[in-house]
């Protein structure tokens, strides 16, 4: 197989003739002369050393060795426009790329005053961010889909670096005309007489409190699942549920609608949000700083 004679121009001819199913309709999408793309597909062909099209009167169809070839030759364009996308910002002065992965209560609470400085101190970086939960964001960092993950304490870390970002206030959430309501503080085992509004099992948040029920071998009454802390809010007041949310996320939506916060009395209420990578030497200098920032942040 004789590697050097395969170009991307050729590649690009390839995947046009697959999807139009006709090498005078790819050579036309590429701009090539009918014969010069039939002399560059039996090229390819012959460079791999396998026929890629069964050919027709009526047009083209794939072999199983021209479907395989789709595939790759279809994944590799992908990744020279990726690159090309790349190389242009740096080109237009962004000298770095940072992506981050983080959950709803880093999101809502902290990161957008921390990103807003580092952005304001590095102007030339890109930062890209991506809300999910706290278990994808895990995977996201190992499989190195993210530089910089962000979520709750207690989260398995897969082998991760991680270290302390913020801490983090859990509070009851109650409509004003809740039975807790006149309560100035409360234990977590007093609420699970009550029906519960809470995110998806996936989100650490909902996993710590799954984790103090099984402690305290108390069932949750789990009514309703959401996916966001605005969701919770609106149903607990919707269907005089409760549930618990991350303080400084709460306060705005307790303003704006009938709830009321109460201080949960248990130690593990208060917790970290972590910050995790794969390895700190191998991040980028963007990376790195901001890495860095976020660290001293807490």
């Amino acid at each position: 197989m004789n590697l050097a004679r395969i170009d991307l121009v050729t590649l690009a001819l390839f995947v046009s003739v697959a999807r139009l199913g006709s090498i005078s309709a790819g050579a036309r999408q590429s701009r090539l002369a009918v014969g010069a793309a039939s002399k560059r597909i039996s090229d390819l062909e012959a460079a791999l050393g396998s026929p890629l099209l069964f050919r027709k009167a009526a047009g083209v169809e794939l072999t199983d060795a021209g479907q395989a070839c789709l595939a790759h030759a279809t994944r590799i364009l992908q990744e020279v426009d990726q690159m090309a996308g790349t190389l242009s910002d740096y080109a237009q002065g962004v000298r770095g790329q940072v992506r981050i992965a983080a959950n709803t209560s880093s999101i809502t609470q902290f990161l957008p005053d921390d990103l807003s400085r580092f952005m304001t101190e590095h102007p030339a970086v890109r930062i890209d961010l991506e809300e999910q939960n706290s278990s994808d964001i895990v995977a996201a960092v190992a499989e190195n889909r993210a530089d910089i993950g962000i979520f709750g304490e207690r989260t398995p870390e897969a082998g991760l670096q991680t270290f302390p970002y913020r801490r983090d206030e859990l509070m009851l959430v109650v409509p004003d005309s809740h039975p807790l309501a006149t309560r100035a503080s409360v234990a977590f085992a007093e609420t699970l007489e009550y029906d519960y509004v809470s995110l998806p099992p996936s989100t650490s948040l909902a996993s710590l409190l799954a984790q103090e029920c099984t402690r305290l071998d108390m069932p949750m009454k789990l009514r309703i699942q959401v996916r966001s802390f605005d969701a919770i809010c609106r149903m607990v007041v919707a269907t005089r549920g409760i549930g618990v949310l991350p303080r400084i996320a709460a306060e705005p939506h307790a303003r704006s609608m009938q709830l009321k916060l109460i201080p949960l009395t248990d130690d593990w209420t208060r917790r970290w949000l972590l910050l995790a990578v794969r390895d700190v030497d191998t991040l980028t200098q963007a990376a790195r700083m901001l890495l860095t920032q976020l660290r001293a942040a807490n």
